[in-house]
């Protein structure tokens, strides 16, 4: 039988960012998409992620659940049998200037959250996190609004909080012996396939990134049949 699939969500996401993708899986699946509560640290999200999970399980993070999905097998990577990492990204906050920008850009949609509300910050996030042609396609950014506005700011502010003190995953990827599906789409603006691309060189004998065409950052809700194809082929690896 094969392994159970846990499934972990980004950030001020939760099981409607997997749903789509689900729906293209067999029935037959037992999947399992995870609840970070209220945790403001990537290390804490994988350490209830591994109290719950059963022994062995495959495992697919998406943004900050890609970075969850590596402390998991930082802590226990015994435990997984198969890894996927989608539109996310492995380094710490960068040092300097660069880290500062990263700081203020969130902080600022962290503010809007506070002052405007959490769909109002959603409203602004969303633009550079789907694939530009799909901004007017409102069913899509409805549910993307509708799922953010289901969270608090003061829980944005603890995720954020999370992706600033995140650890740097390069030693985990160097020592990955799993199958292991590296993903994104191709209109991802802010975890970009060129970020894939040098995750996919870090884990030993890794095959090229997959890139998802017409897609962005929230690709399987963009591209839920093609993510659920890529996904059937690592899972069957």
């Amino acid at each position: 039988m094969p392994s159970p699939l846990i499934l972990v969500p980004g950030l001020m996401c939760d099981a409607d960012s997997w749903q789509p993708t689900l729906d293209q899986l067999p029935a037959s699946m037992h999947c399992h998409v995870v609840d970070h509560g209220q945790a403001d640290s990537l290390v804490t999200m994988a350490q209830q992620l591994l109290a719950q999970a059963p022994e062995r399980f495959a495992l697919a993070g998406h943004s900050m659940g890609g970075r969850v999905a590596l402390e998991v097998m930082r802590i226990a990577p015994e435990r997984v049998t198969h890894l996927a990492l989608l539109d996310t990204g492995y380094l710490p906050k960068p040092d300097g200037l660069a880290g500062d920008a990263e700081r203020d850009k969130r902080w600022a949609l962290l503010a809007i959250a506070r002052e405007q509300g959490v769909r109002a910050m959603a409203t602004h996030w969303v633009q550079g996190m789907v694939a530009p042609h799909r901004l007017n396609d409102h069913a899509l950014i409805d549910a993307v609004l509708n799922m953010f506005e289901r969270k608090s700011a003061a829980l944005f502010e603890r995720q954020i909080n999370a992706l600033l003190t995140r650890p740097d995953g390069s030693d985990v990827l160097a020592h990955i012996r799993i199958p292991t599906l590296v993903l994104c789409g191709e209109a991802d603006s802010w975890s970009p396939p060129a970020q894939h691309q040098a995750m996919a060189n870090l884990i030993p004998a890794q095959p090229p990134a997959t890139v998802i065409a017409d897609a962005g950052h929230m690709v399987m809700m963009e591209a839920p049949e093609r993510v659920a194809q890529a996904m059937l082929r690592w899972l069957a690896a």
